[in-house]
């Protein structure tokens, strides 16, 4: 039967069952024949060996104290907080796809949110281990929360951006970690049931917590998905808005600059669907998800990542505008030592990477080629991490002062704390893909079965019980 609407035929290709789709997402988790080899073996031991890479140097770190880092005098913020602002905008494309775009009843997130709700999650995770390091004294970093006087005899100081930081994204995390876990009850529930192993089998019934797909499940399971939706809402603006305060409410040249907030904002969009997109290329043709992740969904990603990326590129004309235009020596000494001083290739190569490169997706045949667009994704992590630390250093390193004038550059124990993290984040990522289910079962099948023109069921519920007839 032809599509009702033309639009959703693109989102689930080929000749396509309710039983189909549960063999092509669930079999991933349950059957070992499913798993791609060394293309799932290579990536996680690299990731495993750059986790223990991360753990040295933290080990080292706690034992020695920040002196092994390159910070100095006058630049007292370096790789922690570069990182942590990226690894923070990294998880904001999970939290838009799953949270924005369902308020907005936009259908082509469904193969594609889940897998961005567990980066947003594994991307703070590591995030939060930068400004806790940070600090010196992680062992009491509990400080920084208002346990009250009673405990503590002090509160902590609410005029400070870190504190501001540490109610961010402590947030962040949790309402993040409760929407992903909801969001998987019901795909727990049909793992559990097509599952015929017995380890299996008990451990997604504990994690379905008794779920049984009646009609007060999914009218509880969809209330609570959707206040959770509200909540995050505004978390996907007001966390990278409260991060690029720390930088904005100071006085330094370079961060002094009301446009951060909504500049910061699009930037974490940005690098958020650039990740989504590395991991998605390779993910879907490894697994044979072509047919789920289709095409459309590769093409209307680059649409929003190009759109983003003319914000920040906007953004970084507005910085120059700003500088020239205020008539503040300061500022204007500061933008010209960002473009010929000594961190010159830093801002050249992030204009060339966030700027010129993505002006390609432009064209639809750029967009629908799967190994330019996974380059391009490349060359924006890149640009993006080098706008952090062109924010940071060149602002620190020659301020007011040229008495406190200082080079920065990170020593062998900061790359191997912000490489550690990225294997980090990557042993997550491919255990999840390994063990969880990393596309959304159910609604799926729901978009599966408006895609056929049928009636929309009542809930999943329906769609869950027609798997037997296919099979």
């Amino acid at each position: 039967m032809a599509p009702k609407n033309p639009l959703e035929e693109t989102f689930i290709e080929g000749e396509q069952s309710y039983a189909s789709l549960d063999r092509a997402i669930g079999d991933i988790v349950l059957d070992q024949k499913r798993q791609p080899g060394l293309k799932w073996w290579v990536p996680f031991a690299i990731g495993f060996t750059l986790l223990q890479v991360m753990m040295l140097a933290l080990t080292v770190l706690v034992f020695t104290g920040t002196g092994i880092w390159g910070i100095n005098n006058p630049v007292g913020w370096g790789f922690a907080i570069i990182n942590f602002v990226w690894w923070i905008g990294i998880g904001h494309a999970g939290t838009l796809i799953s949270a924005i775009l369902l308020l907005f009843r936009q259908q082509w997130r469904n193969s594609i949110n889940r897998f961005a709700e567990a980066m947003t999650i594994f991307a703070v995770m590591c995030a939060g281990i930068f400004p806790l390091m940070h600090t010196g004294r992680p062992w009491v970093a509990y400080w920084l929360m208002p346990i009250g006087p009673d405990t503590l005899r002090m509160w902590p100081q609410f005029r400070s951006p870190l504190v501001w930081d540490v109610f961010a994204v402590s947030t962040y995390f949790t309402v993040s970690a409760l929407f992903w876990f909801i969001g998987m009850i019901p795909d727990f529930a049909t793992l559990r049931d097509r599952a015929t192993k017995v380890f299996p089998k008990v451990a997604f019934g504990i994690v379905s917590m008794g779920w049984r797909g009646a009609s007060r499940h999914w009218h509880r399971y969809e209330q609570a998905y959707l206040i959770l939706a509200g909540l995050s809402t505004p978390l996907v603006l007001s966390v990278h808005s409260i991060v690029s305060l720390d930088f904005a409410v100071s006085l330094i040249p370079g961060w002094h600059a009301t446009i951060f907030p909504p500049y910061f904002v699009a930037g974490a969009v940005y690098a958020g669907f650039a990740m989504v997109l590395t991991f998605a290329i390779p993910v879907r043709k490894w697994y044979a998800l072509e047919h789920v992740i289709t095409m459309k969904h590769i093409e209307w990603m680059a649409k929003i990542m190009l759109a983003t990326g003319l914000f920040v590129f906007y953004g970084y004309l507005t910085e120059v505008f700003f500088a020239f235009y205020s008539g503040v020596e300061w500022e204007r000494f500061m933008m010209m030592n960002r473009m010929t001083g000594p961190y010159w290739w830093a801002y050249w190569t992030l204009i060339f990477c966030n700027g010129l490169v993505p002006q390609i997706l432009w064209s639809k045949k750029i967009r629908q080629n799967t190994a330019i667009l996974f380059v391009v994704c490349m060359f924006v992590s890149i640009g993006m991490w080098l706008e952090r630390f062109v924010i940071v250093v060149t602002s620190l390193h020659r301020d007011f002062l040229p008495s406190s004038w200082g080079m920065y550059f990170g020593t062998v124990w900061d790359w191997g704390l912000y490489l550690g993290t990225i294997g980090f984040f990557t042993f997550l990522m491919f255990l999840f893909m390994r063990f969880l289910p990393m596309i959304n079962i159910f609604e799926v099948k729901e978009l599966f079965s408006r895609m056929i023109g049928a009636k929309p069921a009542s809930s999943p519920a329906v769609a869950k019980a027609e798997v037997g007839a296919h099979e």
